[in-house]
């Protein structure tokens, strides 16, 4: 005979009220959004803004499970230009969560429905390093406090995590065909069920973090890739992990996780999300005032890789496929392919047609991008 548990319904049924305060955080959000959509980004702002988001995001996010680099370090090891001794560890963990990131942004762009296996790539991002889809946890793990070991939470049996993962996905996607739930609020159920699942041994509060960025990023609240949520909940960890901390039991089966109100979790996160769109709402408008020139209808037309490409073309002229392979971080092959691609439609421009020695430069309109 199967445990009691086991016969549980395991889909997800958040319960949770659109209180007045998650309403005014939901239109305060929409707000700030419509009005940095209308702010004039300028090709050289948008790479600054998001570069700093990058860092700041994998600084805070890795900080946040002990890693001891300083922003400033993080920055160092993302460039590498510097190796701390002693600290190998910590820098393997920046480095993949940075490389979890650019992942998730070349992502964003792809249409719904949303897939386990982008979760587990991210996770074997976060983890390795490396771009495969991690296979869930096969036992028991445990949340212990840092300073008692007492245990704190006791996730689900290894055997209903698939399900339970499953479940997840269908009803993220679920949601949004139906479109009745506000996107915010889809992403911090998402964040805290998958907290909630725990379905690897190590990794999972990088990873639902970055669940998070891909449900806004893809649903139309990235805002070009220029905020982070790290921060936020970096700056007072107690009231990330109490506001994560639902039910009366650390056991997932008798705590009563799945059944308790998540409004006081939903009320954190939606004020997380305002805190950081009000903040670039502030830094756009400032290059604003700057008499910036209006350049966001022509990068919208670029795709999340050829964005990317602008920062190569910031500091060379004329690259060579090698160029873009290094900084792209992909293959030379891969990087071949995507230049002739760029050509034919119409981002570059062949300067060098030598077989040999073939080299490109971005087309007129998209210099003027970066001049």
């Amino acid at each position: 005979m199967l445990p009691w548990h086991m016969d549980r319904d395991l889909n997800f049924k958040p319960n949770f009220e659109i209180t007045s305060q998650i309403a005014k955080s939901l239109m305060a959000i929409e707000a700030a959004r419509e009005k940095i959509d209308a702010l004039p980004v300028t090709a050289a702002m948008l790479a600054s803004l998001r570069e700093s988001a990058r860092l700041i995001a994998t600084h805070y996010s890795t900080q946040i499970e002990g890693n001891r680099l300083t922003l400033p370090e993080v920055e160092e090891v993302i460039a590498g230009d510097h190796h701390f001794k002693g600290r190998e560890r910590d820098e393997t963990e920046v480095r993949n969560y940075y490389r979890a990131l650019n992942y998730v942004e070349s992502i964003a762009g792809n249409e719904t429905p949303f897939k386990e296996k982008e979760l587990q790539i991210i996770h074997g991002l976060v983890m390795e390093g490396k771009q495969h889809a991690s296979a869930y946890r096969d036992g028991q793990n445990v949340i212990r406090d840092s300073v008692s070991r007492n245990i704190v939470y006791m996730p689900p049996e290894a055997p209903d995590v698939p399900k339970m993962m499953k479940a997840l996905v269908d009803w993220l996607n679920v949601r949004v065909k139906k479109d009745d739930l506000p996107i915010p609020v889809i992403a911090a159920l998402a964040h805290y069920q998958f907290a909630t699942i725990h379905p690897y041994y190590d990794g999972n509060g990088r990873t639902a973090r970055l669940l998070t960025n891909l449900i806004l990023h893809r649903l139309g609240y990235g805002l070009k890739g220029v905020y982070s949520l790290d921060e936020y909940y970096a700056q007072d960890l107690p009231a990330y992990y109490e506001a994560l901390t639902v039910g009366d039991n650390h056991n997932y089966y008798e705590g009563g996780r799945e059944t308790a109100s998540l409004t006081p979790f939903l009320a954190y996160f939606l004020e997380g999300i305002k805190n950081a769109f009000n903040a670039v709402q502030l830094r756009a408008a400032q290059g604003e005032t700057e008499g910036a020139p209006d350049q966001s209808k022509l990068l919208r037309k670029l795709d999340a890789g050829q964005r990317k490409a602008l920062g190569l073309f910031k500091d060379h002229e004329v690259i060579a496929a090698r160029d873009l392979s290094a900084f792209l971080k992909i293959s030379e092959r891969a990087s071949r392919d995507l230049c002739v691609k760029w050509v034919d439609e119409g981002f570059l421009q062949i300067e060098n047609p030598s077989k040999k020695a073939r080299s490109y430069r971005l087309i007129p309109k998209y210099e003027a991008l970066i001049s």
